[in-house]
């Protein structure tokens, strides 16, 4: 069952046609999240990602290239400690 994982948690924040932001995973359909700015996309896909045991962000600028990557910590790991 390992080979039906689609890799690591990733969320993209990327500009819309419109001019708002979305925080969107890849392969999805659907943006997770719309915000008006790319600072409240990026918070914003910080949050989830958290939420979702952590993973990777990834925001494109305005052009789509990639201008920021950076790595989640899970918000509540109950691994974390070393016990």
């Amino acid at each position: 069952m390992e080979g039906t994982m689609a890799g690591p948690n990733k969320r993209v924040v990327q500009r819309r046609d419109d001019g708002s932001w979305e925080v969107r995973k890849p392969g999805s359909n659907r943006a997770s999240a719309v915000t008006g700015t790319q600072a409240e996309g990026i918070s914003r896909a910080r949050e989830i990602l958290g939420k979702d045991g952590g993973g990777e962000m990834q925001v494109r600028g305005k052009d789509g290239t990639i201008r920021a990557q950076d790595t989640i910590a899970p918000g509540n790991d109950p691994q974390s400690s070393k016990g």
